[in-house]
């Protein structure tokens, strides 16, 4: 049997292309709270609020057991709520905690004891580069997507005797919805940082993140992996 795969935020953006890239290999469930298209590449898709713990919880047991398991996690959701951190409200820390850091944790807890079992678990967390740089009016957005990192090495050292492994992908400027939001001269500026010298697409994000759940990357756990561009690196072109 193919494995079964969970994606969440699977609507839209890196999760719809991760969802395409994925059902190459795995029979690919998507999870997210907003509607999906009728065109959806996922095999089954739930309509579910990640910060719900018992209704992930309901959604995760039913996939197991029509599936007779779970092996690879991908976490995908995420929201922002910029401002800077003198205006920023408690609601906008909140939001942004509960969907992009806690959210994954809720996905991930509900799946454990399948993963567990599975002869290949994989777990990949959608970070940011902004998780390990910071940004600014970012406050609650970079610690979320830092808190990532983190919780990826934690479970990375409490799964391995189990062989599931847990890697963080942290993407720079991706073309997305949510990216397409962005003043023209911000995101100008973001590509004049990027030594590649351009936006990088979804599907950039998608082949890390079908790496990291193959079977060739079975000795690699704990890892931070950016697809940036090299924007870490400092340079300019």
């Amino acid at each position: 049997m193919r494995p079964t795969a969970v994606v969440t935020g699977a609507a839209s953006g890196i999760g719809r292309e991760l969802v395409a890239a994925l059902q190459h290999d795995a029979w690919v469930a998507g999870l997210d709270r907003d509607p999906v298209d009728d065109d959806s590449p996922a095999a089954v898709h739930f309509r579910v609020d990640v910060t719900d713990r018992n209704a992930v919880g309901d959604v995760i047991d039913k996939i197991a057991d029509e599936r007779g398991g779970i092996d690879w996690v991908i976490c995908a959701a995420g929201i922002i709520r910029d401002r800077v951190s003198w205006k920023m409200e408690g609601d906008e820390w909140d939001d942004v905690i509960q969907v992009n850091l806690t959210g994954a944790f809720n996905v991930v807890r509900a799946s454990l004891a399948m993963l567990r079992r599975s002869r290949a678990g994989r777990v990949v967390f959608i970070g940011s580069i902004n998780g390990t740089r910071g940004g600014f009016g970012q406050a609650n957005y970079a610690a979320s997507k830092a808190g990532l990192v983190g919780l990826a090495r934690s479970l990375a050292l409490e799964l391995a005797r189990d062989g599931v492994t847990v890697n963080v992908v942290t993407p720079g400027f991706i073309e997305t919805p949510m990216t397409r939001s962005i003043p023209r001269e911000a995101l100008q500026r973001a590509i004049a940082r990027t030594p590649l010298g351009r936006m990088g697409l979804p599907e950039d994000v998608a082949a890390a993140v079908r790496f990291l759940c193959s079977e060739e990357s079975g000795f690699v756990t704990g890892v931070v992996l950016p697809v940036d561009g090299g924007q870490l690196l400092g340079a300019t072109p």
